[in-house]
C-alpha cells in the first residue's frame, strides 16, 4: 500500500443527493469553497466523486452512478438540496452550478465491487 493510499479515506454514498450535501455544506463555510465534481469510468462503472483535502490525508466522496452523465453541470439548489443535470450555468440565484469534470485516468483506487 502506497503512502497516498494510506492517507486516502473513501466514503461511498447511498445516493447522489447525499453526496451533494457535502458540496452544500462546504459552499456555506467561511471560505466558501465549492469542490469540483469528477466523473471517471472505473472498473466498468461510472463514478462521480468529490476530492477534498484534510490535514494528514484526503477524502474521496463517491457515488457509483448507473450511467455516464450526459450533461456538463449539476444545478444544486442551496435552499432545498434538490438537483438537476443541466447543460450550462444558469441564472437561478438560489442555485450553485457545479461542473462535472470528465477524467480519463486517476491514481485513486475506489473500493467497489467488480
Amino acid at each position: 500500500m502506497s503512502q497516498a493510499e494510506w492517507f486516502t479515506t473513501y466514503l461511498q454514498y447511498e445516493n447522489l443527493k447525499e453526496m451533494l450535501n457535502v458540496i452544500l455544506y462546504t459552499s456555506q463555510s467561511f471560505m466558501s469553497i465549492t469542490p469540483l465534481l469528477y466523473n471517471i469510468t472505473y472498473q466498468n462503472k461510472e463514478i462521480l466523486f468529490i476530492h477534498t483535502g484534510i490535514v494528514g490525508g484526503v477524502v474521496a466522496h463517491y457515488y457509483v452512478f448507473e450511467e455516464k452523465p450526459n450533461k456538463k453541470f449539476i444545478e444544486l439548489n442551496k435552499m432545498t438540496g434538490n438537483y438537476n443535470f443541466v447543460e450550462g450555468v444558469g441564472t437561478n440565484p438560489q442555485s450553485i452550478y457545479i461542473p462535472i469534470i470528465k477524467l480519463v485516468k486517476s491514481t485513486l483506487m475506489f473500493p467497489i465491487d467488480s
